[in-house]
């Protein structure tokens, strides 16, 4: 066999791996597969007749790569101008969700790829390299161009941030993740019934125009009438996660794991008395987003 053909062939008993791994460092399939492809390329260019560890070099490699790919966005990401967003929305909304990459979704968590987006590149780097694939911080620290210590305080500082700080306590959370749960599995099944049976008689739902059809009106009150809407837009519903949100329990709604709209509630006994639906790009950036313990 050619010398090229089996390092294809070594390659592509990493590919799954390395696959994973830019996945959960760039929270898009696409992305992720191309950056698995230049990782091939720089390996088929380089000598590694020398390399003991071919996994550890080619994780290493794809995760520079990542690092590039996370640092190019942030330099060139820029928001809609001013509050509406309906090109965003309506595309979200009509565009299918391939079954892999749903998989992959599910597997590592809405909420979580939502809060590893508002991360630094370099803290998702060791984050992900540590919390998610064991990577001891020494090895980690080449590919941040840092310290070993410093790695270790990335690392930390993400942790915090993915983690956030609770504004109420556990057993007042698990509560009401108990009535998110209902709430969107009651949306996404479309059932008015269960979905009453969350929200509170005089529930008030306000929402920025960006998320409703044109001339809906941005606040409405009532049980039956935010039920009734919730039916007809809860397609949504299936892109949506429970979340830290502000410290409360909240939902993001995040088609292929990239933040679309939050959901702030107010939540009084078992019912629902209250949510907003936040789309605004200036508005959710100013939101404290973080992943809700199970």
């Amino acid at each position: 066999m050619h010398e090229q053909d089996q390092l294809a062939e070594r390659f592509e008993t990493h590919r799954a791996h390395l696959r994973a791994v830019a996945y959960r460092m760039l929270g898009s399939l696409n992305e992720a597969d191309d950056a698995v492809q230049e990782s091939w390329l720089r390996l088929s260019r380089a000598d590694v007749t020398g390399v003991a560890n071919l996994a550890a070099w080619l994780q290493t490699v794809v995760s520079r790569v990542c690092l590039d790919m996370l640092r190019s966005r942030a330099s060139r990401r820029e928001d809609p101008v001013g509050q509406q967003v309906p090109d965003r929305i309506r595309d979200a909304d009509d565009e299918g969700d391939p079954e892999h990459e749903a998989l992959l979704i599910d597997l590592v968590g809405r909420a979580l790829l939502v809060v590893l987006d508002t991360l630094v590149p370099a803290e998702r780097i060791a984050f992900v390299l540590h919390d998610m694939f064991a990577v001891p911080f020494d090895q980690i620290a080449p590919i941040v161009e840092r310290t070993p210590a410093t790695t270790k305080k990335l690392a930390s500082r993400a942790r915090r941030k993915v983690r956030g700080t609770p504004a109420a306590p556990r057993t007042e959370l698990a509560r009401h993740r108990h009535v998110v749960d209902a709430f969107l599995a009651a949306a996404r099944s479309g059932d008015l019934n269960a979905l009453l049976a969350v929200l509170a008689p005089d529930v008030l739902r306000r929402a920025d125009p960006a998320v409703l059809p044109p001339g809906a009106p941005t606040e409405i009150r009532g049980a039956r009438a935010v039920a009734e809407e919730t039916v007809v837009l809860g397609r949504r519903s299936r892109f949506a996660a429970p979340a830290l949100v502000n410290g409360v329990v909240g939902v993001v709604v995040a088609p292929r794991g990239r933040l679309l709209l939050v959901l702030t509630l107010t939540i009084e006994g078992e019912k629902i008395t209250e949510y907003e639906v936040i789309a605004a790009p200036a508005r959710l950036r100013q939101l404290d987003l973080a992943v809700l313990d199970e």
